[in-house]
């Protein structure tokens, strides 16, 4: 009785419905009765242009979840998602850029910068350009040989070596509890995270904060590099006090 009810409904309900969607809706139904006659005995399988039907489905057509039955509507939405990765995999792949500048022109290149060190980018260039070879100058640029140069020290080496000699400065924001905001000026060593110098301020200006630097730096100190980030407050006033101080800047 409750299915011929829902016949009934559906009958009515259809009556309101515009011959678009009616005729969407017998295409979903009749694609799902072909499914299931094509896999009456065995296992349920769909194939990619089933899935591309109900992935087009669910996008232009409003009330496909009620003529779904063979699947959940959230496993059309996944189709729906793989295959608009799929489309933007695609599209984006890397697509053929220049042409590969042949072995020969890149071997003569190479070695008409070790037999003339003296020659750069331009001469080179020009010299293959008298032989009839056609290439630019970047290209050229970009194949001559470069003297080695001994590998530098990592940051990490750096701040090792010179651990006793490193100091840190910056601001952080303390709220009170009266909603003020003050600015908390910390200068730290590296040598055993000590603090050397702190100090509290409303309104932290270059001058403020340079007069702070000759409280925390006495002439004797032994810091000779400051670590500090780019923050507008660092003019040039305060690059100079900082060299008049023996200190290299580390930004």
């Amino acid at each position: 009785m409750s299915s011929l009810f829902v016949a009934l409904f559906a009958l009515v309900t259809s009556s309101f419905r515009t011959r678009a969607a009616l005729q969407t809706e017998i295409l979903a139904l009749r694609h799902q009765l072909a499914v299931f006659q094509k896999n009456a005995l065995r296992r349920l399988r769909l194939q990619r242009c089933d899935r591309l039907l109900w992935v087009l489905l669910s996008r232009w057509c409003p009330g496909w979840r009620r003529s779904l039955q063979i699947v959940r509507p959230d496993t059309v939405i996944a189709w729906h998602r793989r295959a608009f990765a799929r489309y933007w995999t695609r599209k984006s792949r890397p697509r053929p850029g220049r042409p590969n500048v042949p072995a020969e022109i890149r071997d003569l290149t190479r070695n008409m910068s070790q037999a003339n060190p003296l020659w750069g980018a331009p001469r080179i260039h020009g010299e293959l350009l008298k032989l009839g070879i056609e290439v630019a100058q970047s290209t050229v640029a970009k194949y001559l040989r470069r003297p080695r140069k001994p590998p530098s020290q990592t940051w990490r080496t750096f701040l090792t070596n010179h651990m006793e000699q490193i100091a840190s400065i910056d601001f952080f924001l303390v709220p009170t509890a009266t909603f003020r905001i003050l600015f908390v000026l910390v200068v730290l060593s590296h040598d055993r995270r000590r603090v050397l110098h702190f100090q509290v301020t409303e309104h932290p200006s270059q001058e403020w904060t340079m007069q702070q630097m000759r409280e925390a730096f006495p002439w004797d100190h032994q810091c000779r590099y400051l670590l500090r980030d780019r923050d507008a407050i660092y003019g040039g006033d305060w690059v100079a006090t900082t060299k008049g101080l023996g200190m290299e800047e580390l930004i």
